[in-house]
């Protein structure tokens, strides 16, 4: 009965490509966290999550080239493939992970920006400079990824046609910063405890 199962259609062209599908998009995922790390340089937790992609992605080719004829399973794989793609993308814009720089160009008074923004708790710079036309203020800010929306709105709120620039940092040292938030995604919340102990 298990032999027969395997061997009939609806393993062959459902439950199979289901699982490529599944592995797919595993893979996919852990990919783009992998590549996450990398670039915050986390070197402990990258090979981790580089050897269960590699790991899962070979057992998925391997039951592709065991089904040549099977071209449910491209397609299978390519979808899942695809979908990893998008679902990587949510994944690294739930976790907001890293520190980002913004630099607001504007000519109403730098200092006044600068003292909104250390109400609201963040660290800011305020230097004079020159722009084309006339004299302008730059403001530095260093803040947590998931903190991008509310400094935005608050220079938003203080000159609505500031000229700003985003920039990711690598690493910071001391600074003033909001205690970092809790993510949301629970099944990552032992790779978030590791990267907040490299920090």
């Amino acid at each position: 009965m298990e032999t027969s199962f395997f061997n009939s259609d609806l393993f062959s062209y459902l439950v199979l490509p289901l699982l490529i599908f599944l592995a797919r998009i595993c893979d996919v995922s852990l990919g783009t966290m992998r590549i996450i790390f990398v670039s915050k340089g986390k070197k402990n937790i990258a090979p981790i999550l580089g050897f269960f992609e590699v790991f899962i992605w070979i057992i998925a080719v391997s039951k592709i080239m065991q089904n040549l004829d099977n071209y449910v399973n491209y397609v299978a794989y390519a979808a899942g493939f695809a979908t990893g793609n998008f679902l990587g993308i949510i994944i690294e814009e739930k976790l907001a992970m890293g520190v980002q720089m913004i630099r607001v160009f504007t000519n109403e008074k730098g200092m006044e920006l600068v003292k909104k923004l250390n109400t609201s708790g963040f660290g800011a710079t305020s230097v004079e400079a020159h722009g084309a036309k006339e004299k302008v203020y730059m403001v530095y800010t260093i803040v947590h990824r998931n903190e991008l929306d509310q400094v935005l709105n608050l220079i938003k709120s203080f000159n609505p046609k500031a000229f700003f620039t985003i920039e990711d940092v690598k690493a910071v040292n001391e600074g003033i910063f909001h205690p970092r938030q809790r993510a949301t995604l629970l099944p990552f919340s032992n790779i978030l405890r590791e990267w907040r102990k490299g920090k």
